[in-house]
């Protein structure tokens, strides 16, 4: 027969481990916290405490059969019990549903359109870069206004 070493159960010595796991590292703080809270309900042994989860997990799984109902309705609906509304609300949902795909459509192609418009803003951009960047290249300056303030040679007959 083993024995626990730390009981759980609160003492000055269960208090001081839970703030030093919090303050070493706060899941070894969660740890402690637990097995002095629910220490106890596993008794100290393996089997035991196998026992308690096989126990909740057999209550999560007879009640998922009790949330989707003879019909097997989605999203934890249930039978309302009468079989018109029920249509009524299946054949709702599925309008709400193909609704929902169409906006869904509409969302993917109003992005795709952003990104086509964003991809011709940067091709137009990056054409516009590389333009000006061959023109420096090619000894290519575009011509300056001359508003008369040098006189390099180069006057032109206007009129």
């Amino acid at each position: 027969m083993t024995t626990a070493i730390i009981k759980p159960q609160w003492s000055p010595l269960t208090i001081a481990l839970i703030v030093m796991g919090f303050i070493i590292f706060w899941p070894l703080g969660l740890a402690v916290l637990v097995y002095i809270i629910w220490g106890e309900k596993f008794g100290g042994s393996p089997e035991q405490a196998q026992a308690y989860f096989n126990k909740g997990r057999d209550w999560c799984t007879s009640n998922k059969h009790h949330r989707h109902g003879r019909h097997g309705y989605r999203h934890g609906m249930h039978s309302s019990g009468n079989v018109a509304f029920d249509d009524y609300r299946s054949e709702q949902l599925k309008r709400l549903e193909e609704k929902r795909a169409r906006l869904d459509a509409e969302i993917e192609a109003f992005h795709e359109y952003m990104a086509n418009l964003n991809k011709a803003k940067n091709r137009e951009e990056f054409d516009r870069f590389m333009n000006e960047r061959r023109g420096s290249r090619q000894g290519y300056n575009e011509p300056r206004p001359n508003n008369g303030d040098h006189n390099d040679g180069n006057q032109r007959n206007n009129g």
